[in-house]
C-alpha cells in the first residue's frame, strides 16, 4: 500500500522518532532535567497503549481512512501545540495528545486498516508496508537533525505538523478504500483445499501471542535507549559507534525483503521463531566475545534483522492463527500490553544500568527475549 507506507514514514518520522533528538533541545531551553523532558515521551507511549484497544475497535467498525485521519490531524495539532508548551502540565498533556495520535498512526492501526481491506490475505501487505515503514528511522532521523539545526526545534515540528496536516491526513481520508470486507464462508469446490482453521481470541493461545510480542517489546525498547551508550561506555569511540547504529534500519529492511521474497510459504509463528533465535545467538556472540568493534556492527545487524522480521509477525501471527474477523480490536487488545512494556523498558533498564552493570542490563535484554521465544515455541498451530 503506498499511501500507508508514506504516512508511515511521516508518522514515525516526525513524531516517534524525534523526541531523541529534539528532547533535549527542548529540556536545555526550559532548564527541565532530562529525565522529565523524556518522561513525556513515555506517557505518550502509555497514553497509546491506553487508546490501542478502542483505536483497533474504531478501525473494524469506520475503517482506517477515518480513524488514521483522525490520527493524523491530532498529530499535527500536538505537534504545534508543543512548540509553546512552556510549562510542565501542558507539556505532559501535549505528550499524551501525541500519543493518541501514535495509537492511531502507526503500525497496529494501519496493520488493522490492511486486515480490515484484505482480510486473510493481508499478510503481504503487511509485509510490503513494513518495508515502507524501515526506512522511517533513515529518513527521519537525518532529516531531522538537518531541521533542527537550520530552523531550530520549533521550526522543525512546526514542518512536521504540516506533512501531517496537507499530506499524510488527505492520503489516509482520500486514497484509503473504504471497502470493507465481508466475512462469509467460501462456497466449498469440489477438490478444493480446505480452508485454514483458525482459533479463538481468548485463553492460552492468545496469552501466549500478546506476552510474546509484549514481552518482546522491552528490548528493542531498552535497547533503542541505551545500546549506542553502552558501546560508547565499552570503548568504542563515538563516530564508530553512530555509524553501528546506523547498521540498525538498512538491517531491519533487509530482513524484510529477504521475508517478502521468500517467506511467503512459511507460517508467520516460524519467522517469530528464527527472528528471536537469530537475537538470542546475537546475545551470546557478545557474552563470550565481549563488546568490540567487529562484535558490535554483527549484533546490530543481527538486532535489526531480527526486529525487522518481529514487526511482520506482529501483524501475521495473530492473522493467522485467530483470523481476520474482528482484526482490528484483536491488534487494538495486543497493542496494549506491547506498548505499556515498551513505555516501561528504558526507565528499568537505565535503573539496571545504574545499580549494576552494562553487562547485567544487556543479559536481562536477552532473558526477554528467550521469554518471549518460549511463548512463541509453545503456540500451537490449528490443526
Amino acid at each position: 500500500m503506498p499511501v500507508l507506507g508514506v504516512t508511515q514514514i511521516l508518522a514515525w518520522g516526525g513524531i516517534y522518532y524525534t523526541p531523541v533528538l529534539i528532547v533535549p533541545l527542548i529540556a536545555r531551553e526550559h532548564g527541565w532535567s532530562m529525565s522529565f523532558a523524556m518522561g513525556g515521551f513515555s506517557f505518550a507511549l502509555l497514553a497509546a497503549g491506553l487508546a490501542a484497544p478502542y483505536v483497533g475497535r474504531s478501525i473494524d467498525r469506520y475503517g482506517g481512512h477515518v480513524v488514521m485521519t483522525i490520527g493524523s490531524l491530532l498529530g499535527a495539532l500536538g505537534l504545534v501545540l508543543i512548540t509553546v508548551a512552556d510549562n510542565r502540565i501542558a507539556y505532559v498533556a501535549v505528550w499524551i495528545l501525541l500519543g493518541i495520535a501514535l495509537s492511531a498512526s502507526l503500525y497496529d492501526a494501519a496493520f488493522a486498516s490492511l486486515g480490515r481491506i484484505f482480510s486473510a490475505a493481508a499478510r503481504r501487505p503487511i509485509t510490503a508496508l513494513t518495508l515502507a515503514g524501515g526506512f522511517a528511522s533513515t529518513v527521519g532521523w537525518p532529516a531531522t537533525h538537518f531541521l533542527s539545526e537550520a530552523v531550530g526545534w520549533r521550526g522543525t515540528y512546526l514542518i512536521y505538523a504540516g506533512l501531517l496536516l496537507v499530506v499524510a491526513a488527505p492520503l489516509h481520508a482520500f486514497l484509503l478504500p473504504r471497502e470493507r470486507v465481508e466475512f462469509s464462508p467460501p462456497t466449498p469446490q469440489p477438490g478444493a483445499k480446505a480452508p485454514d482453521r483458525v482459533l479463538p481470541a481468548r485463553g492460552l493461545p492468545f496469552l501466549l501471542v500478546a506476552g510474546g510480542f509484549a514481552i518482546y517489546a522491552f528490548v528493542p525498547s531498552g535497547l533503542a535507549a541505551h545500546l549506542l551508550a553502552i558501546f560508547t561506555r565499552a570503548g568504542i569511540d563515538g563516530d564508530t559507534v553512530v555509524m553501528i547504529g546506523a547498521l540498525f534500519g538498512p538491517a531491519q529492511v533487509g530482513a524484510r525483503v529477504i521475508e517478502f521474497a521468500f517467506g511467503r510459504n512459511m507460517h508467520p509463528l516460524w519467522i517469530a521463531r528464527i527472528a528471536l533465535t537469530a537475537l538470542l545467538a546475537g546475545f551470546v556472540m557478545v557474552g563470550v566475545f565481549g563488546i568490540a568493534t567487529p562484535v558490535a556492527a554483527a549484533f546490530a545487524i543481527i538486532f535489526g534483522g531480527a526486529n525487522g522480521l518481529i514487526t511482520i509477525a506482529r501483524g501475521a501471527v495473530p492473522l493467522a492463527l485467530f483470523g481476520a474477523a474482528g482484526y482490528g480490536r484483536l491488534m487494538g487488545r495486543l497493542a496494549f500490553p506491547f506498548l505499556m512494556v515498551q513505555a516501561a523498558a528504558p526507565l528499568v533498564m537505565a535503573m539496571v544500568v545504574d545499580r549494576a552493570s552494562d553487562a547485567a542490563a544487556l543479559a536481562m535484554a536477552s532473558a526477554f527475549a528467550a521469554i518471549g521465544l518460549i511463548c512463541f515455541v509453545v503456540i500451537r498451530r490449528p490443526r
